[in-house]
């Protein structure tokens, strides 16, 4: 799979998301890597940034947070495209919950570990 054809998986699951979640989302921006820092090389997705349940009034003129999204482990993972998509979505959507401040337990919980 290209890298075009990942991105365009991505912005479908992002697409996915509920219109009432997307427009809480604030100051983040999500990003597509071919592959994940070299100390973790099966990483498929991360979220670095202040989870929108830690902002407080100290909280303006920040870099946005960054979602990224790798898309070497995810394509070796899978065996079809079928399971990029699903793989792709669940991670998008893994993400996006750590921007609401969901932690990874929760998101195990759910079915979206």
């Amino acid at each position: 799979m290209t890298r075009e054809e990942f991105e365009e998986l991505v912005a479908e699951a992002l697409d996915r998301i509920p219109p009432e979640l997307t427009r809480l989302m604030d100051n983040v921006a999500v990003f597509v890597e071919d592959e994940p820092p070299s100390d973790d090389p099966e990483l498929l997705g991360l979220y670095e940034g202040t989870p929108l349940t830690d902002r407080g009034e100290w909280y303006a003129g920040v870099l946005p947070d960054r979602i990224t999204i790798y898309r070497g482990p995810t394509l070796r993972m899978c065996e079809s495209r079928e399971d990029v998509v699903a793989e792709t979505e669940i991670t998008v959507v893994h993400e996006v919950a750590h921007h609401f401040g969901i932690d990874d337990d929760r998101l195990h919980a759910l079915g979206y570990g």
